[in-house]
């Protein structure tokens, strides 16, 4: 099937939600979301691929909410435990860059794991490496990088599901590894 009046509809239904519609007014703020969401999605479909697979798409759906779901617990998470770092008088603080290695393969799927990594606070993605498909995590506390690398094997396992990859999340994932020890750097 064609993408873009798939990617139409979804906007649509996007709109709606961004309306906050209530059942009266439903049919017509679907036909103004259909109104802008088409013509937006014809324009833009040199953008993404011509093709989809609906029914891809809809088992994919699932696994897209439980990841925002584990991603916003972390995200609060780790807001409590930066705000706790920050207001402790000892700073409990020491930084480290764990390397991360993937399981997932599609630019897509890195990008949105990597972004998910910088948007919860104390982590933040500083690089990849494409020979290695490898992430490289600043932490806010690498004492524990089994402790920093579960939630992006979490993340990772969702998004080997949403981006269709040939990976499964029962693979065993590759070890990270602490590269540079918070102070040591320049020895």
């Amino acid at each position: 099937m064609r993408k873009w009046p798939v990617i139409g509809i979804a906007l649509a239904v996007l709109w709606l939600f961004v309306r906050g519609v209530t059942l009266d007014g439903l049919a017509g703020e679907f036909l103004i979301g259909l109104a802008v969401g088409m013509p937006t999605a014809f324009g833009l479909r040199r953008f993404y691929a011509p093709e989809t697979n609906v029914g891809s798409t809809l088992t994919a759906i699932p696994y897209a909410v439980r990841y925002v779901l584990v991603f916003l617990r972390e995200l609060i998470t780790a807001n409590v435990d930066v705000a706790y770092r920050v207001l402790a008088p000892s700073m409990p603080i020491e930084p480290d860059i764990i390397a991360v290695p993937l399981r997932v393969e599609s630019d897509l799927a890195i990008t949105t794991i990597a972004n998910s990594i910088t948007l919860t606070p104390g982590t933040l993605t500083m690089d990849h490496d494409p020979e290695t498909n490898t992430l490289f995590v600043h932490a806010i506390d690498g004492r524990d990088p089994d402790a920093v690398v579960a939630p992006i094997r979490t993340w990772e396992d969702y998004a080997l599901r949403i981006f269709d990859e040939p990976a499964n999340p029962g693979d065993a994932a590759p070890t990270p590894k602490a590269v540079i020890d918070g102070g040591d750097a320049d020895e």
